[in-house]
């Protein structure tokens, strides 16, 4: 079992672990501290933690250990000795009780061992099975919960990609924007925004058919992707349409990339294949974000899309904004 466990406490409850249990233990913390011990878990991000029952007192803590884990999941083990030898003849209703506290306090499992004296040690290869087997137990919840977490991302990968030019689609920009424009306000920094429409494209449809409709769509979303910065995005947003995203860009900056990809398109023909090679222009219609602007960015795709129709009346193959 490829698992990775960690021990927190105090000093007497880790020194009687270790010394009791052979468990995969990837680090030990010996801390009172809530902010010591959050620390330790985003160092070490283990699988499972085990904790001293004691330590839940501390507001919230198992909920900050498992948002703390980037990861995804980690499996929080409240563990408690007794220091009595008579730990079987408890109350059956107090074990219960203090489950019941484990599990309020946001612990996934309590497990309840014999006293601390290392002398008792007639229950230890019995705590040792059902420890082995918790930790089985958790192991497993935690991977079917970290593959799922893959099968999420991955359907929403393909959720938010458009299927024809592999880049994002609509509704990805519809789910970004928002995020770009409180980004930007939250930091002050400007953000641009262009619509791209291929000029006359109907007709290429018309005379060539859908699918080279199709493979020009294809090479023309490649060009774009190649030719912009890293940080910025290009996303299909319908027919011929595109949307870029020009992050930390103002408009004189955002103008110039638009400019540029006029010219990268229309100076180099399409080659479809050894027959059929096409000249192409696009049209662009540009905006910035202004201080009155929505916080959707619905203002500022309203501005850009009239711009493109400007650019479109206007005679095609230009950049207005």
């Amino acid at each position: 079992m490829n698992v990775s466990v960690l021990l927190i406490g105090s000093k007497n409850f880790i020194t009687t672990f270790l010394e009791r249990y052979e468990t995969p233990i990837v680090a030990a913390i010996e801390s009172t501290s809530k902010a010591e011990i959050i620390a330790g878990v985003g160092q070490y991000q283990p699988d499972i933690v085990l904790i001293e029952t004691d330590l839940l007192r501390i507001a919230g803590l198992c909920c900050e250990i498992k948002k703390n884990n980037s990861l995804g999941l980690v499996y929080c083990i409240a563990v408690e000795y007794y220091c009595s030898t008579n730990i079987l003849q408890r109350e059956p209703s107090k074990h219960l009780l203090e489950t019941a506290k484990a599990i309020e306090n946001h612990a996934d499992a309590y497990l309840q061992f014999s006293g601390l004296d290392s002398s008792i040690n007639q229950n230890i290869e019995a705590e040792k099975r059902l420890l082995l087997a918790y930790l089985q137990v958790a192991y497993r919840q935690v991977q079917q919960y970290r593959e799922l977490l893959k099968t999420n991302d991955f359907l929403s990968s393909i959720a938010l990609a458009d299927a024809l030019t592999d880049l994002s689609n609509r509704r990805a920009l519809e789910w970004d924007l928002p995020r770009q424009v409180e980004k930007a306000r939250k930091k002050n920094i400007p953000l641009s925004l262009a619509i791209l429409d291929v000029d006359y494209f109907k007709s290429v449809n018309d005379n060539h058919g859908h699918l080279v409709g199709d493979r020009i769509l294809q090479l023309l979303a490649h060009r774009l992707r190649n030719n912009i910065r890293e940080q910025d995005t290009v996303f299909r947003y319908g027919g011929e349409e595109f949307v870029i995203l020009f992050q930390q860009t103002n408009t004189d900056t955002a103008m110039a990339i638009a400019h540029r990809l006029c010219q990268i398109i229309s100076g180099t023909p399409f080659n479809i294949d050894r027959n059929l090679i096409l000249s192409l222009t696009i049209s662009l219609g540009l905006s910035s974000l202004q201080p009155e602007d929505d916080d959707r960015g619905r203002m500022l795709l309203k501005r850009a899309d009239l711009n493109l129709l400007k650019a479109k009346s206007s005679g095609r193959d230009r950049v207005v904004g």
